[in-house]
């Protein structure tokens, strides 16, 4: 057998045996992972009232998240186009959270954050902030 055949073997024999390794490792990595989760998981309740006080406590964990969001965009200035102000309603169930508005100018861009509670705010706002409090509260 020529020699620069037997090489182009080993080295074909070597980089075959090397991704067989490579896709055993994974697969092995992925069963460890399932295996994992499943010794993991939480024993649930199989009675109806266990059920509904998981579903209630889970309830109680997610009331606080900021889950209604809202995004206005617009021009702050007849001037400008493009819609690059922005306000911003991040508020939870009960209707706390913030509003950020940024408005964008020629040469600047200026932030404000103002504190919601119960679905409305001590400062004044501006109609585009009620706007994205009331497009919150709806989603």
């Amino acid at each position: 057998m020529n020699e620069t055949l037997l090489v182009t073997l080993v080295v074909l024999t070597l980089l075959l045996s090397a991704a067989a390794l490579v896709v055993a490792l994974r697969a092995s990595r992925v069963a460890h992972r399932r295996a994992k989760r499943a010794r993991k998981a939480p024993e649930l309740p199989t009675d109806v009232q266990g059920l509904r006080g998981e579903v209630h406590s889970l309830r109680a964990e997610v009331s606080d998240a900021l889950r209604h969001l809202s995004v206005v965009r617009y021009d702050a200035f007849g001037d400008m186009g493009g819609h690059l102000s922005w306000s911003l309603a991040l508020l939870d169930d009960t209707g706390n959270g913030v509003v950020l508005t940024s408005i964008h100018g020629r040469s600047d861009a200026r932030t404000y954050a103002k504190g919601v509670t119960d679905w409305s705010c001590d400062q004044q706002l501006s109609p585009e902030e009620e706007e994205a409090i009331r497009f919150a509260r709806t989603a």
